[in-house]
């Protein structure tokens, strides 16, 4: 399971090899989908924060696994009502659905799930319009046309849109590649970038985040961890046809803290990447900077 596992996050086999029967799906729910929920807690976290209009009531997840995306979206918004899983594999959608089923959460409860495989199959006529898209941990596993598709299709059935991988140098660069395509769609970046000009960050450096992931007994065990946590890094981009507040920049790494100096690594609106240095003689902007986190929007 561990070598299935480190190749489904690298991308170098498709997801259809992995779930395919009700172990190895059984396996990777309790192995992967609670850092994918986190990962997604946590790009959803800036997201609602950027568009502070939007209200998920209709979500859809494309390529959705066993369907991480509606218990990220649940635990942060009481006003779900609809939730769309579209995936191709029969035994994630069923073991997705039992999960769901078992949530007590009403819109999981009664969440649809579709058999939906990008480059044979539209999408169910059923589905309808969403007010978010998640295309989550899928474009590393497709071909780059495929690829194309599921963002097209993403952009196609929501307002917003949420595309996240690995954070990796390879999952930001296809992370980027969506984001071109997003704008190009006639969609504007609400997070993380803080502008729409090209990435600033040099060859060899990625734009990635960490997600706080609280193990539970059986995560550890399948893990063979010990500690009672870990940290999922990913790379995301979320963009939206609704008006937002962008923030003056984004925090791209942990801060440097030093006796009365705090270090800020930001990517910025006028979209370059520079260093902050903030002093204690500035008062309320060193207090803000000493409570800033690595992925904060700073206004």
């Amino acid at each position: 399971m561990q070598r299935l596992i480190e190749a489904y996050r690298s991308g170098e086999v498709p997801a259809a090899v992995i779930l395919d029967d009700p172990v190895t799906v059984s396996a990777y729910a309790a192995y992967r989908m609670p850092a994918t929920v986190a990962a997604l807690r946590s790009a959803l976290g800036e997201l609602y924060d950027a568009v502070p209009d939007l209200a998920v009531t209709r979500l859809v997840d494309l390529g959705g696994g066993t369907g991480a995306a509606g218990w990220a979206v649940a635990s942060l918004d009481g006003g779900l009502a609809q939730v769309d899983v579209l995936e191709q594999s029969a035994a994630a959608r069923a073991a997705g659905a039992q999960l769901a089923r078992r949530s007590g959460i009403p819109a999981l409860v009664e969440s649809r799930w579709h058999a939906w495989t990008l480059g044979t199959s539209q999408v169910p006529a059923e589905v309808g319009d969403a007010d978010l898209a998640v295309v989550s941990y899928v474009v590393g596993e497709l071909s780059e046309a495929l690829r194309r598709e599921a963002v097209e299709a993403a952009a196609s059935l929501a307002s917003t849109v949420l595309v996240i991988e690995p954070g990796t140098p390879a999952g930001h660069r296809r992370v980027l590649t969506a984001r071109d395509q997003l704008l190009a769609l006639g969609l504007r970046v609400a997070a993380p970038c803080p502008h729409e000009s090209r990435c600033p960050l040099a060859d060899g450096d990625w734009c990635h985040f960490p997600a706080r992931v609280e193990r539970s007994a059986l995560h550890r065990t399948v893990k063979g961890g010990e500690l009672s946590y870990e940290d999922e890094k990913f790379s995301y981009v979320v963009a939206t046809r609704l008006p937002g507040q962008p923030g003056s920049g984004r925090v791209l790494r942990h801060p440097l803290l030093r006796k009365g100096l705090v270090g800020l690594r930001l990517c910025l609106p006028d979209g370059t990447a520079a260093e902050r240095m903030v002093s204690k003689r500035q008062g309320a902007d060193y207090k803000q900077a000493r409570k800033t986190s690595w992925g904060d929007a700073v206004r």
